[in-house]
Formats: C-alpha cells, sequence, structure tokens
C-alpha cells in the first residue's frame, strides 16, 4: 500500500473526471512551519452555467485551514465521504496539517472536531477573515501561500510537542506498512498499550486508529480501481487484509455508495 504524503492524490474519487473540471495544485510548506502543515493545495474550477460538479474525496486523517467564500473554515477529519458541490466559478486555498500538527492551535482535542466544519474565526480570531480575503485575491497560488503562511508563522511554537511527532510517526507507518491490519499490530508496533494509541489518536489525529487503517485500504481499493482495469477482487480483498471478497464489497459500498465494480466503470455517481 503506497504511502499518503502530500503529492499522493490518493482519496480524490475519479481523479480523471474530477481533473477535467477543476485544476488542483499543490505546494510545499517554508521550512519554518513544515513541522506543523504538509502542504497547500489550491483548487480553481470554472463550469458552464447551470452545471454542478460533486467532488468527493476519502479523506486523510488531516485537518485543514481552507481559505474560501464566504468565509475561512477550519475542517476536521471528515471519516464519512467528504462531498463538496462545485457551480459557477471559483476557487479555495488549503493548508494541510500534519497528524498532530493542529494541535497548538485547538482548543482542546483534536477529536472534538471530527467531522465538523468551523468558522475559522471561531479559533483565530476575527481578523482571519480578511487575510482570507487577501488570499483569494492574490494574483498567484505562490503569493495566496506566502500569505497564509505569515499569517500561521507566528501562531505555531518553535517545534511540535514529542507526542505530536509521536502521533504522526504513527498515521505515516500505517500508511507504508500494508502489515499492519489491527489495532492491536499497530500498538505493538509503536510499542504503546491500545488504550494509549487511542488516547494519542483522540489528542493529536482526530479519529481513531481503527478508522485509519480502514480509510488507508479503502484508499488502496479505489485507487486500483481507478487504475483503468477493473480490480480482482478477491487478490485485492487479500492484498488489504479482508476477510474474503463480500467484506471489501460492503466496506467499500457503505463508504463510496457503489461497490468496487462498478466505481471501477469509472462515471461518477
Amino acid at each position: 500500500m503506497p504511502g499518503s504524503g502530500f503529492d499522493d492524490v490518493r482519496g480524490v474519487l475519479h481523479p480523471g473526471e474530477h481533473a477535467r473540471l477543476a485544476a488542483l495544485d499543490r505546494r510545499a510548506p517554508g521550512p519554518a512551519v513544515a513541522p506543523f502543515v504538509d502542504g497547500y493545495w489550491h483548487v480553481r474550477w470554472h463550469l458552464p452555467d447551470a452545471d454542478t460538479y460533486d467532488t468527493k474525496v476519502l479523506t486523510h486523517p488531516n485537518l485543514h485551514l481552507v481559505f474560501e467564500e464566504p468565509e475561512p473554515l477550519v475542517y476536521g477529519v471528515q471519516r464519512d465521504l467528504f462531498v463538496r458541490r462545485l457551480t459557477g466559478a471559483g476557487q479555495v486555498l488549503g493548508v494541510r496539517f500534519r497528524p498532530g500538527g493542529f494541535r497548538p492551535l485547538a482548543r482542546g482535542p483534536v477529536a472534538e472536531l471530527a467531522d465538523r466544519r468551523v468558522p475559522a474565526a471561531e479559533l483565530f480570531g476575527p481578523g482571519v477573515a480578511e487575510v482570507s480575503r487577501a488570499v483569494l485575491r492574490a494574483g498567484a497560488v505562490a503569493e495566496m501561500c506566502a500569505l497564509a503562511e505569515d499569517f500561521l508563522r507566528p501562531l505555531l511554537p518553535a517545534a511540535p510537542e514529542p507526542a505530536a511527532e509521536e502521533a504522526a510517526a504513527v498515521v505515516a507507518r500505517i500508511a507504508a506498512e500494508p502489515g499492519l491490519l489491527r489495532v492491536t499490530e499497530v500498538a505493538a508496533a509503536a510499542g504503546m498499550s491500545v488504550r494509549r494509541l487511542q488516547r494519542l489518536f483522540a489528542e493529536y489525529v482526530g479519529a481513531s486508529p481503527k478508522w485509519v487503517l480502514r480509510r488507508a485500504r479503502l484508499q488502496e481499493a479505489a485507487a486500483r480501481a481507478d487504475a483503468g482495469t477493473p480490480p480482482d477482487l478477491a487478490a485485492l480483498a487479500a492484498d488489504l487484509g479482508y476477510a474474503d471478497q463480500a467484506h471489501l464489497t460492503r466496506d467499500f459500498t457503505a463508504t463510496v455508495g457503489a461497490p468496487p465494480t462498478r466505481y471501477a466503470e469509472g462515471t461518477p455517481d
């Protein structure tokens, strides 16, 4: 199972169709915020009048600060399928935080933000609205990222807490090691109890270890279904640690809204 680094577009469903309708640009963070921020992402779209398109994403275990209209928002980890309807023309700039990276900016465990879209002013104060307007007025993506980084830099500590770094390392390990299939295995590999792992993820990641494991498997299943050749579901289920093909199909359908075979046909729902 490949890693889920910032340059990895896995998670975006029907990525070819999405790329035809919306331009995605990703930028690396500067060194001052890199311990906390994976990177910046910019999406610009222009749809014909009356047309709409539903962007659907199997999100990663990351929190985002998004500069958008009518107001900037903080997105906690979205545990269900994330859907955003695009209409007309527009753009957004997002800041994707590393697992654990948003904790210094939150008012409590980041699990409290799960599945929520919170006005950024609630966490950053009313001044973030003017920053958002300046970001969206900027003429180039590089300038937008620089403005966002200028805003964040003084709000972040000199370095992440050791526990935040520990949480990020466990999330990275789950993405990199397909042999880790159960929470007990993840805890053992990290050298901690299951209970401590669960507390660590609630405080710093925003989703449970079980969810992170399951989401990594579903992202891999979707990526293979998007590869252009209908996947061998029995082999895929075995590769991803499912008990059988039926288990994979149920899990995929419950989250994505279509079974893997229909999803692989390439027609957005």
